[in-house]
C-alpha cells in the first residue's frame, strides 16, 4: 500500500480503471437541478445529462465538495496509516480548493497537503496519475507535493464549444468574453490556462477550429516528452475519437485516452464540446 494516498475531485473525468488501479479517491461534485441534488458522475451520468440539458427549460447549478466530505475521507485515509495528497480543480473555477484546505485543518498536523491543480478534466487527471504512480513507487507526502506544482505547469486544455451560452450564464469565462455577439458560424478555441478560460482566437466551423487545437497544442508541448494525451467530449464522441488518432499521429504518447465530460462541467461547456488535454515532459 502506498504512503500516499491521492485525493480529487469529479471534475478530473479519470477513467475508472485508472481510479482502481491506483487506488484514488475521487470526491463527486454536487449537481443541483429543479431542487433535487446528484452526485456527479454517481447519481447521473453523462448520456442522461445531456439528454435533459437538451430539453429542458431550466439550467443546473453547481456545489463543490464539502469540508465535511473531505474532512471524512482524510480520517479514513489517516486511519488507514496514509498521508493524503488532495489534488482539487482550478481555485478560479470552483470553490473546492477551499474546502479541502478547511478540512485539512482538521487532520493531524503533517498529514495531508493541498493543491490547487491550475486545472481540470484530465490535465488535472493526469497529474493524479503521475503523483498516484510516484506513491506506489514509495515517493512522500513532501515528495508527492514538490511533484504536484511541478506538473501543474506542464499540462494544457484546448477546447472547441458549440456555444459560449453555458460558459458565459456560469461565470467560468475570462478573456473569452470578448467573443459574445460574434456570428454564429464562428468558432472559439478556448484554452484553460493559469487556471482559468480564455478564448484564444476563433474560426469558421468546428472543423477548423479542430484542426487549429492541434496547432495550438504542438506549440504547448514544445518537443516535451513524454506526453500523456485525453480528448474530451460531451455528446461528441466520434469527433473525440477522430482528434486523439490525429493527436497521437502527431504526438506520440505514453498513454491516451477518449473520455466524457462529467455532468458538473458539463453545466458549463454544454453539449457537443470537444478538446484535447494533455501532460508533456513527467
Amino acid at each position: 500500500m502506498p504512503k500516499v494516498a491521492v485525493v480529487i475531485d469529479s471534475t478530473a473525468n479519470l477513467p475508472q480503471s485508472l481510479v482502481d488501479q491506483y487506488q484514488i479517491r475521487v470526491l463527486p461534485q454536487t449537481l443541483i437541478w429543479d431542487n433535487a441534488t446528484y452526485r456527479d458522475g454517481i447519481d447521473i451520468s453523462p448520456d442522461q445529462f445531456y439528454e435533459r440539458l437538451s430539453n429542458s427549460r431550466t439550467l443546473p447549478t453547481t456545489s463543490q465538495v464539502t469540508p465535511a466530505q473531505f474532512a471524512q475521507v482524510y480520517a479514513e485515509l489517516i486511519e488507514n496509516g496514509q498521508d493524503v495528497l488532495a489534488l482539487v480543480i482550478s481555485a478560479k473555477l470552483s470553490g473546492t480548493l477551499q474546502s479541502a484546505l478547511q478540512a485539512q485543518e482538521q487532520a493531524p498536523a503533517g498529514r495531508v497537503a493541498v493543491v490547487d491543480s491550475f486545472a481540470t478534466t484530465m490535465t488535472l487527471g493526469f497529474q493524479a496519475l503521475q503523483i498516484a504512480r510516484a506513491a506506489e513507487q514509495g515517493a512522500s507526502l513532501e515528495e508527492c507535493q514538490q511533484l504536484a506544482l511541478h506538473l501543474r505547469t506542464l499540462g494544457g486544455t484546448l477546447f472547441v464549444v458549440d456555444t459560449l451560452k453555458y460558459l458565459h450564464l456560469g461565470g467560468r469565462i475570462g478573456g473569452g468574453a470578448r467573443f459574445l455577439g460574434t456570428a454564429l458560424d464562428l468558432k472559439p478555441i478556448l484554452e484553460l490556462t493559469g487556471g482559468q478560460i480564455e478564448a484564444i482566437e476563433r474560426v469558421r466551423n468546428k472543423r477548423k477550429a479542430i484542426d487549429r487545437i492541434l496547432t495550438v497544442a504542438e506549440q504547448r508541448i514544445a518537443g516535451r516528452t513524454p506526453v500523456h494525451l485525453a480528448t474530451l467530449h460531451a455528446k461528441a464522441y466520434n469527433e473525440a475519437a477522430e482528434l486523439l488518432e490525429r493527436a497521437r499521429e502527431r504526438f506520440p504518447s505514453v498513454e491516451s485516452y477518449v473520455t466524457e465530460v462529467s455532468p458538473v462541467v458539463g453545466v458549463h461547456t454544454g453539449p457537443g464540446v470537444v478538446g484535447l488535454t494533455f501532460l508533456a515532459g513527467a
